[in-house]
């Protein structure tokens, strides 16, 4: 090729690289406006006092559609540590969902922390919450769950649909998801349910918040729905404590306000407006947050709080109690051909108490940022070493320095090694539970959390059984097309390709000379699914309408108040307690009102 010839292409290539990324610069700045509510600031442009009817603490999953709805007929204020999830790829664009995951920096919307056991994981910490972090799956709670949660189910339906009406999409399935659906129908995982966003046993594709341009809809995006005069919303607002007081003919300590901190690390105490029927704090800031909370403010197991120097105001020892995570084990499933992204989409509900997912992709990379942008990051998506998942060693040697070993034998890899999908399991439940303690009075410190996975045999069990559910799908004729007949022919062509001994995910077939029963399997790969939940059960900590128990003017109004994870992934059903929680919440305020005025008649 001539020069010139070489020098016109070069332009050519520039001026649609260039143009590439103003279109994509102008998509994130329109998505941004879309969203720029009036109502949204930073929190140290917040007034060091103010009043509000209700006070809701955490603009998460369950706090956003909480706080909207409570803005129809109230004055509300939402406090949130992290700040707008609109105008960052990491968060809005499906291509970008690990990013944000392995995102360590003090700005990330995820914070990670490793629990006591070993496994790395994450917390929110974005307006919209878990909501801008996970992989998008949408999928109600069973009905027997509804039931035993003592849930009105018309209003919980009319709540359901509410939420759907927002941010819930039926996704298009691409050749390997139809492939797994159909492979889990040939290994008995039946019946056929379809598409469907109820819990039912057998196989079915569920909705996702990616829409069909794989841009995601979150939480945050019910703050549309929010009365813009009477909801205000404070951005990198970090609550430090609640406020309560005591006297005045009241037998219980009531909350009367809170405390928080803006970036500059200047104090803003908000309270509740005098005279108003049932004005309260509403906590929403999720399994590690609102547990914390309640212990950082002198409500919590006694001796905890004084080795932390906090005044008890209640002594309740079963705050930071039954905290769980499901745990999930995965194995990756090379394929001799080439896969689409895709995200989870068909689940299968086993009988056994097992739930059977998938994700794939030609190649998980996708470009990195920065001056780099025209190379690509090679990695595994929500299943590399960055993101802090690790399952080729037990948890307790998941050390920084094998996450970064496992990193770069990644970035070593041919980018044919990417060429595959996931199949992974959840547990139902799960049974084992542990608990969360401060490691101090600092709030913007992550707490001590230990889930001690797999300690309930049962737990172990169902985990076994759905892996070899897994290798079951992994042999069926439907799945044939995705993987290599044998050990042997992998090796074959997907070593050579890999071009390394060590692999730093779970393979599958699996290695001849792994024999380890399915149970310690199970034990030495565990990782999380982020579907962590509890320490402010429902008639323990909180009662039916989730008030805190023992104190007046104060809720617990999030995934903290479950005791077992509602259907394959949670969000649904968090978002919808949300909505719920806020009708009722109403309701009986208007009838509180109308009381008072039949008294004074």
């Amino acid at each position: 090729m001539s020069a010139s010839r070489m020098g016109s292409v070069a332009l050519v290539f520039a001026t649609v690289l260039a143009s590439l990324r103003l279109s994509v610069a102008a998509s994130q700045d329109e998505e941004q406006n879309m969203y720029n509510f009036r109502f949204v600031r930073h929190g140290r442009d917040a007034p060091l006092v103010s009043y509000y009817n209700y006070i809701v603490v955490g603009g998460g999953t369950a706090g956003c559609p909480l706080a909207a709805t409570l803005s129809e007929r109230s004055r509300v204020l939402l406090l949130e540590r992290g700040g707008l999830p609109y105008g960052n790829r990491n968060v809005s664009s499906e291509y970008h969902f690990a990013d944000a995951l392995a995102d360590t920096s003090p700005l990330s919307p995820a914070q990670r922390f490793v629990s006591e056991d070993g496994v790395v994981n994450a917390r929110a910490r974005v307006l919209g919450g878990g909501s801008c972090l996970n992989a998008g799956f949408y999928t109600r709670a069973s009905a027997g769950y509804v039931r035993a949660a003592g849930w009105d189910a018309r209003l919980v339906n009319a709540s359901y649909r509410w939420v759907e009406r927002e941010v819930v999409f039926r996704p298009g399935v691409p050749r390997w998801q139809r492939a797994l659906r159909d492979g889990l129908l040939e290994a008995g995982v039946t019946p056929d349910n379809g598409y469907t966003l109820d819990h039912v046993p057998g196989t079915k594709i569920g909705g996702t918040i990616f829409d069909r341009r794989g841009r995601r809809h979150t939480a945050a995006d019910f703050l549309r729905k929010a009365h813009p005069k009477r909801l205000t919303v404070f951005l990198h607002a970090t609550v430090s404590r609640i406020l309560f007081r005591r006297g005045g003919g009241v037998a219980k300590p009531a909350a009367y306000g809170v405390v928080f901190t803006d970036t500059m690390g200047v104090q803003h105490h908000v309270y509740l407006r005098r005279g108003g029927a049932r004005n309260e704090v509403i906590l929403a800031a999720g399994t590690l947050g609102s547990p914390q909370l309640l212990m950082l403010s002198g409500v919590g197991p006694r001796a905890q709080l004084e080795k932390h120097g906090i005044r008890t105001v209640h002594d309740q020892p079963a705050v930071g109690q039954g905290v769980a995570d499901n745990p999930m084990n995965s194995v990756f499933v090379p394929s001799p051909v080439p896969v689409a992204l895709s995200l989870v989409q068909v689940v299968g509900v086993t009988r056994f108490g097992s739930f059977i997912e998938g994700v794939s992709g030609s190649q998980f990379g996708v470009p990195v940022h920065g001056r780099g942008a025209a190379r690509h990051a090679r990695n595994f998506g929500m299943f590399s070493p960055m993101t802090g998942q690790l399952g080729t060693v037990p948890p307790k040697e998941r050390t920084p320095e094998a996450m970064r070993r496992a990193a770069e034998v990644m970035r070593r890899l041919d980018r044919r090694a990417f060429q595959g999908g996931f199949i992974l399991e959840k547990i139902l439940g799960p049974m084992s539970t542990g608990h969360i303690e401060l490691r101090s009075p600092d709030a913007h410190a992550n707490p001590a959390v230990t889930f001690n996975y797999f300690r309930d045999p049962r737990d172990v069990e169902r985990c076994a059984r759905g892996m070899e559910a897994i290798e079951r799908v992994a042999r069926t004729r439907a799945f044939a097309p995705f993987t290599y007949a044998n050990h042997t022919a992998m090796d074959a062509a997907f070593r050579r390709a890999a071009g390394l001994a060590y692999f730093p995910v779970n393979l599958l077939p699996r290695h001849p000379r792994d024999t380890r029963p399915l149970q310690q399997y199970c034990r030495d790969t565990v990782m999380t699914i982020w579907h962590y939940h509890g320490g402010c059960h429902v008639g323990a900590v909180v009662d039916q309408d989730y008030r805190v128990i023992g104190v007046q003017g104060l809720r617990v109004v999030d995934s903290s108040t479950f005791k077992y994870s509602p259907g394959t992934n949670p969000q649904a059903t968090v978002m919808m307690l949300g909505r719920y929680m806020g009708l009722r919440i109403l309701k009986e305020k208007r009838w509180v009102r109308k009381q008072g005025t039949d008294d004074k008649h």
